[in-house]
């Protein structure tokens, strides 16, 4: 009791803080995802995500060097088609542009850890994350589209693939064909408890996968729910998961809580691209210190629970942190 506790005397230094600090935060926490499209010397800036790009294999291999550079040990890669079509068909060729980015990155930054989103959504003519039948997004014949594209991104060399489409059953689908093939040892990391969030709208920019009619809450999960979040990490860690994403990050941090007490398995959180512009916008317009507000939201995913983050401030928190 006061005044023999007094509880500033460990905030009194800098020094002291940081001894004394409860989470922590290093560059090897962090994933950063890639946008890539067909062509060559193509940088695109995404207007609602400041300091992101589209960008061409040759120029995805040139940010991928300085990720490495940081000490980030993994992108994760999404792509964008030459052609988009009713079946995907683009998702799983040996040559499409996601398959292109992971050989030539791994060819120029061989340890440089390769994460592939596994989805439809930037594929489909209609932007959706499954094929449409009778109006419907069809759960089974999804599966079939998403193995192919797993294991064609596995053939190009991608060490970890991850499913984001939220279909039933897409992890043990994926997890057997991928062994089926021989890729035994590529990991699964499955967006397990993946909410239909309105923080998605920058993204659906950059990687040009706006719904062309209705929205996605048939098969992303209710914000209102919390029990539900437990159900999907546990039935995909059943179907052969080795690490799960909670989708978004910030307004989510109880489920991040949750499912760290609840699973021993590594746990990331994806601070997403709404939750990234939000903050870009704000300091624009001087509302905000950016890397105070960007430190402290990205230490909060942690403490949380999380042991990685997927994050587009990956970067610049990297830059930073080694100050």
């Amino acid at each position: 009791m006061f005044p023999v506790q007094r509880l500033r005397r460990l905030r009194k230094t800098d020094i002291l803080r940081k001894m004394v600090r409860e989470t922590t935060l290093t560059p090897q926490d962090f994933i950063y995802p890639m946008f890539v499209v067909p062509g060559k010397g193509v940088k695109n800036s995404i207007s609602s995500m400041p300091g992101c790009f589209q960008e061409s294999v040759d120029e995805a291999v040139k940010t991928a060097k300085e990720v490495y550079s940081l000490n980030i040990p993994a992108v994760i890669l999404f792509g964008i088609p030459e052609n988009k079509d009713e079946k995907a068909s683009d998702a799983y060729k040996d040559n499409g542009v996601v398959q292109q980015a992971i050989r030539a990155i791994k060819d120029s930054i061989p340890e440089l850890i390769i994460i592939t989103d596994v989805c439809l959504c930037e594929y489909t003519s209609h932007g959706h994350c499954g094929i449409i039948k009778n109006g419907t997004i069809d759960n089974d014949a999804t599966l079939e589209v998403l193995a192919l594209e797993a294991v064609s991104h596995a053939r190009a060399g991608a060490d970890i693939v991850a499913p984001s489409d939220m279909m039933d059953g897409r992890v043990g689908k994926i997890r057997k064909s991928l062994d089926e093939e021989g890729f035994t040892d590529v990991v699964i990391l499955s967006y397990a408890a993946k909410y239909a969030s309105a923080f998605y709208g920058p993204f659906r920019e950059a990687a040009q996968s706006v719904p062309a009619f209705g929205d996605r809450r048939s098969y992303q999960m209710d914000p209102a729910n919390r029990r539900e979040a437990i159900r999907e990490v546990a039935l995909d860690i059943e179907e052969g998961a080795d690490m799960v994403i909670i989708k978004p990050a910030l307004s989510y941090l109880d489920i991040i809580s949750d499912v760290k007490q609840s699973f021993n398995v590594p746990v990331a959180a994806y601070n997403v691209s709404g939750e990234y512009s939000m903050i870009k916008a704000a300091a624009q317009f001087g509302w905000l210190n950016e890397e105070t507000v960007m430190m402290e939201i990205l230490t909060s995913i942690k403490r949380a629970g999380a042991d990685i983050i997927l994050s587009y401030f990956a970067r610049e928190a990297a830059r930073l942190l080694q100050r």
